[in-house]
């Protein structure tokens, strides 16, 4: 029942987080298609999604002011943004042009991310309810169906553009449910307050682990469907079942993540989470058989999932009130970064040492959340006084 009341609270910002799902989903479901008919490398796909990655970041200090001038309908604007500007990916025939169109999707995907988060961070307060995994769920399982979805289209032989004009239009339905009447929160409405003391080195780890998080997330959905192509000779709809299956899994952790906190400490729970994410990621890394990679995507989805939301709830646990809003915007900033490095970092790797060893790493850095983060953000936060 409070699951759907939640559903009903935040029905028309969920839409947004769904369509993001769409589009991504998609998109990892199409990624060797695309990254073929462009006749890219590893490394000039990574460095192409790189520069999708500038142009986030640059959506992102924009979003605020975008955000504010289209008021009520700032949701449902950016969301056909976000599905128009995922055509061009599909019509790209080189680097020059698939860089360029990663540069505008990313970018519409940044300012939608902004928009969307805003909005429902503004609804929480308003409501008095938590509604921040539940949505972020939405997106996970929005994602997995579209991956799903998208990777039988594929395997029909249906081009990308036929596939995200469907999404165009699925987008332009939910669209017209998505006004918002209530004006987002302005993320520069504290710019000009005075200087408040933040425990920098406390939110520095939490960063970092929100970051190494994220990273893991984007680059394995990038790059799950080609690993399972190349390595086990995988066919498009086996090969979408990659990023469908952490999709999946990812949702049912995010909805169930609530509830766990309630009965694991914060920081046990991210030990634990990013252990099993660590040897889910490294399982598919390794896997002789295509099977127990499925089988390591789900674990990793499960583990991964739970990792980011756990440490901006305990920092916001843990902060004094009179510093939890800056604390947050700023761990947000640094974490939110593992969206857009991860998958340039892993092509920058995989054509070095090869995607095996790429995924590999990403492994070993959840492994370092477990062993040192946790424990030097725990000692930090007892240091300064905030835990006993």
């Amino acid at each position: 029942m409070e699951m759907l009341t939640d559903l009903r609270t935040s029905a028309v910002h969920g839409r947004a987080f769904v369509v993001m799902g769409f589009c991504v989903g998609a998109f990892a479901a199409y990624v060797p298609q695309l990254k073929g008919h462009a006749g890219l490398s590893d490394a000039e796909f990574g460095l192409a999604l790189l520069i999708g990655a500038a142009g986030a970041v640059g959506a992102m200090w924009l979003a605020p002011k975008v955000d504010r001038k289209l008021g009520a309908s700032a949701m449902a604007i950016c969301s056909l943004l976000l599905a128009a500007a995922f055509l061009l990916p599909g019509l790209a025939g080189s680097w020059v042009t698939f860089a360029g169109a990663m540069f505008l999707a990313s970018g519409a995907g940044g300012l939608l991310d902004v928009v969307m988060n805003a909005r429902l961070s503004g609804l929480e307060a308003r409501s008095g309810r938590s509604l921040m995994n539940l949505n972020h769920g939405l997106f996970s399982l929005a994602y997995a169906l579209a991956a799903l979805v998208a990777g039988l289209v594929r395997e029909a032989g249906v081009p990308p553009i036929w596939c995200f004009i469907g999404i165009l239009g699925v987008t332009a339905l939910l669209a017209l449910g998505m006004r918002d009447e209530v004006p987002a929160e302005s993320a520069g409405e504290s710019a000009d307050a005075a200087p408040v003391p933040l425990p920098g080195l406390m939110i520095a780890l939490a960063g970092l682990i929100v970051l190494i998080a994220f990273t893991a997330e984007q680059a394995t959905e990038h790059w799950s469907a080609l690993h399972l192509e190349r390595s086990f000779n995988a066919n498009a709809a086996e090969g979408a079942l990659g990023p469908a299956i952490l999709g999946f899994t990812m949702g049912i952790g995010r909805l169930s993540g609530q509830e766990l906190v309630r009965r694991v400490a914060e920081g046990k729970l991210m030990q634990i989470a990013s252990a099993l994410a660590a040897s889910g990621l490294i399982l598919a890394a390794f896997a002789p058989v295509q099977s127990l990679a499925y089988a390591g995507f789900a674990i990793l989805g499960l583990g991964v999932s739970t990792v980011g939301p756990t440490a901006l709830a305990w920092v916001g646990k843990t902060i004094p009130s009179h510093l939890r809003a800056a604390a947050i915007s700023r761990l947000v900033m640094i974490g939110y970064c593992g969206f857009f490095v991860g998958p340039p970092v892993i092509g920058f790797v995989a054509e070095a040492f090869g995607l095996h060893l790429a995924l590999a790493l990403m492994g070993g850095m959840l492994l370092c959340i477990t062993a040192f983060l946790v424990p030097a953000l725990r000692a930090n936060a007892r240091k300064s006084g905030l835990i006993a």
